[in-house]
């Protein structure tokens, strides 16, 4: 595995050197491919194998180096990198040859892989935080390699700030772990007991430092920004990947780390998680740009998943071992569902880019009729991610409502009351889940052309196809035998919660029951051979008798009989029902139509505004602040040399009086 990761450095470094050449920019990609398959085959070995081993290299912290481990949870999150990270690659193969500057791309992209399997790797807090560090800089330089564009700069600046935001976090979370003594390695901190009476200090400053790069409300601002601006590919490794390793590194401090929990952590999870859910719907049901709106699907997404760990660690503080085993399981099966579908829209999103040149929905419609492929497979993705059966989005989210429904065994009444709540906003989620992604393929590939680019377009190239097929077929395959998922995800569940959900690939047809038969169960393979023979059965019926009855005439046209694609459902009406029940209290929505008068030519105006209240009324007073305290500060760079020996002399007792009382 370290091989592998220094192979892609290596790869990195040269494509630095020769990024502008022919050969490395051929080769650069199917080598990214073949390394990631490397990793996630490993990492898959490791996985049912239970992981444990340890490495020491001579590297990092003098006399102390840097250490690396596989267990059961590194190597299942480096499954996902390696996976996601060969589609990607794959993907770009075909991509990549629309990119206008490789030379800004290719030095980057295999060191961003590299980052995120070091993140998994680190058996260490030094370790951590560098290739912490490192995936955040590789990601940024790939988020400004189209920095030209408008509003691409702005982007990295805030993604820039956020992540050293969520790393200073970390940095204090592992600082309260590492205790007096300084045990900065896991198995030392795992060993000296977490961090004592300050570890809901700690569990906060994880939360804080992972949830800002998974993207959790109100710490998400730069994700909508910065995951469009990408190039594609790189754009699903952000979305799809990225954000889990931000999600393992939670894991590894909450259910590792930091100890036996109590069960007041859950209800930050529980809260934050709800309502991230809610929200990143909220937010993508008005996105007209189809990245950023993929962008906000993923918030919701993270808050399914934080939703789950926070309901595990609740039965596990209260030790419901199968029932905490269950909430984890779906938790991590969402993560693993989530890193496949989300991954299979940003490359069905790129690909309509590079056919078309356009991102907007209200420039798109009737796609399916000039890129079928790419319709048909996006079509798989929007259903995973509406959580439709029989594919992969349902089982993870029934399989968390089944969670759920154990909560009122649950001693506390806080969490008796919470947790119901809590499902029904994760209810709502998946409505409003449907609706969005019914706007989002309606407008792209159904309808009429509304742009010559919808109307000229042409399929992509096999590469790009060929990564969609892999994953629509992996949304698909999850789906219809998760069994055999969730039994692999039993060395992790014992491995956190000490206990593991009843194997599932002895039942029959397939079937997956997470507790027993008798209180819930659902079988994939049924459902899909359902669904398959009854679509097939309608379609011979449909065609057998009404095919000779068919009689053609013009599409309804509520009466008004004008076949300009501008009299079509445009994405902004598709969305006005939704927008004018929440827009007004979470959005601040606006709408304001100007009329000419009568007997006038001039044309009538439908203005609508959108703001972002999080930013608006938490990071602009912020950013404010920030600005007036450094001005008055200011005056600090003209002390003399005698005013700044005193202030370092000041600085160093009041250091030494925190280290005393700390010991």
């Amino acid at each position: 595995m370290i091989w592998s990761i220094a192979a892609l450095l290596a790869l990195g470094a040269l494509a630095a050197v020769g990024g502008r050449t022919r050969p490395v920019q051929v080769l650069t990609y199917p080598l990214c491919a073949a390394i990631g398959a490397g990793i996630g085959a490993l990492a898959l070995w490791g996985l049912l194998r239970g992981g444990g081993e340890t490495l020491v290299l001579p590297l990092g912290v003098p006399w102390i180096g840097s250490h690396y481990r596989l267990d059961a949870l590194a190597a299942l999150f480096l499954a996902i990198v390696g996976f996601g990270g060969c589609a990607a690659s794959v993907y770009a193969i075909g991509y990549g040859r629309h990119e206008p500057s490789p030379e800004r791309v290719l030095p980057f992209y295999p060191a961003f892989l590299a980052g995120m399997s070091l993140v998994v790797l680190a058996g260490d807090a030094f370790t951590f935080l560098v290739s912490w560090e490192f995936m955040s800089v590789m990601s940024w330089a790939l988020v400004m390699s189209h920095h030209k564009e408008p509003g691409n700069t702005l982007a990295g600046y805030v993604y820039l700030v956020m992540a050293s935001f969520g790393t200073l976090a970390l940095l204090l979370a592992f600082g309260l772990l590492a205790g007096p003594q300084g045990h900065y390695d896991f198995v030392s901190m795992l060993a000296f007991g977490g961090a004592g009476p300050l570890t809901g200090v700690a569990l906060i400053l994880a939360l804080v430092g992972t949830g800002s790069k998974a993207g959790l409300v109100p710490l998400h601002v730069w994700l909508p920004l910065a995951h469009p601006a990408a190039p594609s590919h790189v754009s699903a490794l952000m979305s799809g990947i990225m954000t889990k390793v931000a999600i393992y590194g939670f894991i590894r401090i909450a259910f590792d780390l930091l100890g036996p929990p109590q069960w007041w952590w859950s209800v930050a999870l529980l809260s934050a998680g709800a309502v991230t859910a809610v929200v990143g719907l909220l937010y993508a049901l008005l996105q007209d740009d189809l990245k950023r709106l993929l962008a906000y699907s993923t918030v919701e997404n993270i808050g399914i998943i934080f939703l789950g760990l926070g309901l595990s660690l609740a039965f596990k503080a209260n030790g419901m071992g199968e029932a905490a085993a269950l909430a984890l399981v779906a938790s991590l099966l969402h993560a693993i569902n989530h890193a496949t579908f989300k991954s299979l829209l940003f490359f069905g999103a790129g690909s309509v880019l590079s056919a078309t040149g356009e991102r907007a929905l209200a420039a798109m419609g009737g796609l399916i009729h000039r890129l079928p492929f790419t319709a048909a497979l996006m079509l798989v993705g929007v259903a995973a991610a509406s959580a439709l059966p029989p594919l992969n989005g349902f089982v993870s989210e029934w399989l968390l409502f089944q969670a759920i429904l154990l909560s009122p065994d649950l001693p506390q009444w806080l969490l008796k009351f919470l947790t119901p709540a809590v499902g029904a906003m994760l209810a709502l989620a998946a409505a409003l889940a449907a609706a969005c992604f019914v706007r989002a393929y309606g407008m792209a590939f159904l309808g009429r052309p509304r742009s010559p680019a919808a109307a000229t377009a042409r399929e992509v190239d096999r590469f790009q196809i060929g990564a969609m097929g892999v994953l629509a077929l992996a949304c698909l395959l999850i789906g219809v035998l998760p069994g055999l998922v969730l039994d692999a995800l039993a060395p992790v569940a014992r491995m956190l919660v000490g206990q593991a959900i009843p194997a599932q690939s002895g039942q029959p047809w397939l079937m997956l029951a997470p507790l027993a038969e008798h209180r819930s169960s659902y079988d994939g393979l049924v459902m899909f051979g359902f669904i398959a023979i009854s679509a097939a059965a309608s379609a011979l019926l449909v065609r057998a008798v009404a095919a000779k009855a068919v009689r053609r005439a013009p599409a309804w046209d509520c009466g008004y009989p004008d076949p300009r694609p501008a009299t079509q459902y445009s994405p902004s009406g598709f969305a006005q029902p939704l927008r004018r029940v929440f827009g007004g209290l979470l959005f601040g929505a606006r709408e304001s139509v100007e009329m000419p008068p009568p007997g006038t030519a001039g044309p009538a105006r439908f203005t609508l505004r959108i703001r972002d209240l999080v930013w608006e009324r938490l990071y602009l007073p912020i950013a404010g602040a920030i600005g007036f305290l450094a001005d008055r500060l200011n005056h600090l760079q003209f002390l003399t040399i005698r005013q700044y020996l005193s202030l370092v002399f000041g600085a160093l007792v009041l250091l030494l009086l925190v280290l005393t009382v700390w010991r």
